[in-house]
């Protein structure tokens, strides 16, 4: 428990005091958020908050890369996103190159042997996947990243949702005895409520593409190492329940954009948080409410888990 807590709190505070730093930064280099027709805010903010969150994380997670290879390329994978979305914070990149460099990022994640190994087939055994675990693999690391990214459009909103996540897999890797996911997921956690400090509604600085697209980066290949590196039907089951919130809203979003004939990448005001919006909640109340339910669905996630209803 002591090394939980001082991962966590190593995290917390170093993304606390970095964040400021960032929101400078941020204003220097013209990584900022103006308002628009699509967005609620409606003054100048600097979205360079990944800054503080991925420092925090790192500062942290480095004193794991003696736990094997795997660390050394989530970390890497990591940063290549976390650089890709700063380009982007800064001067704006296409989605084509905003998605090969997701790619890169997961490939350098599945080199290092974080991949997903084989599927459990309830009435034959186990079906192995060999090369097909490598697509597969990429195709829920990069799906899950820009899950994220699209839910991260109220104050404090992806934030927390990731925390909430990230919290049930420490709990559950740890019961898996899955100690090093166990402690990776509670650094990243720790990162995040020390940023949430300056991200939560009234916001003073955005997460930006730099922070929302390592979260869901992070997320994913936790996932992936922790619960999905040998699937069975609960835990494949399980991160896509903890995570329900952003995967139902983007796959709520591209049906959407399918129907009514609109590019797949072409961002609009009818997420879920658009919509509670628009039924009379007030900013906070929204937040509250998406937060309660992935708190909902991550006790589901729990209470499958332990008791193992799909065995």
């Amino acid at each position: 428990m002591q090394q939980f807590l001082l991962m966590f709190g190593g995290a917390f505070f170093v993304s606390l005091f970095t964040t400021p730093l960032a929101s400078r930064i941020a204003f220097r280099v013209g990584a900022i958020d103006k308002p628009n027709k699509r967005k609620v805010h409606d003054r100048i903010m600097p979205r360079l908050g990944g800054l503080a969150v991925f420092a925090g994380f790192v500062a942290a997670a480095s004193f794991l890369l003696d736990q094997g290879p795997q660390v050394a390329g989530l970390l890497l994978g990591g940063t290549i996103i976390f650089l890709l979305g700063v380009a982007d914070d800064i001067r704006g990149i296409s989605p084509k190159t905003k998605l090969a460099g997701q790619v890169v990022a997961a490939l350098v994640v599945v080199s290092s042997g974080i991949q997903v190994q084989f599927i459990n087939n309830p009435f034959n055994g186990y079906f192995y996947l060999g090369v097909l675990g490598i697509p597969f693999t990429i195709f829920w690391i990069v799906a899950v990243t820009n899950a994220v990214n699209l839910i991260d459009g109220l104050d404090g909103l992806a934030s927390g949702v990731s925390i909430i996540a990230l919290i049930t897999f420490a709990v559950i890797s740890y019961q898996m005895d899955q100690l090093t996911v166990a402690l990776l997921s509670i650094s990243l956690a720790g990162a995040l409520f020390g940023f949430l400090r300056y991200n939560f509604f009234p916001a003073k600085i955005f997460l930006g593409d730099s922070g929302s697209m390592f979260i869901g980066f992070m997320v994913a290949v936790l996932a992936t190492f922790g619960l999905l590196k040998g699937v069975t039907l609960v835990a494949f089951i399980i991160p896509i329940l903890v995570l329900g919130v952003p995967i139902f809203d983007t796959c709520f979003a591209i049906f959407r954009r399918y129907c009514e004939h609109q590019p797949i990448f072409q961002a609009d005001k009818k997420h879920i948080h658009h919509r509670l919006l628009g039924c009379g909640l007030s900013h906070k109340q929204t937040v509250l409410v998406i937060y309660g339910i992935s708190i909902f669905f991550s006790l589901s996630a729990l209470l499958m888990m332990r008791n193992d209803l799909f065995f």
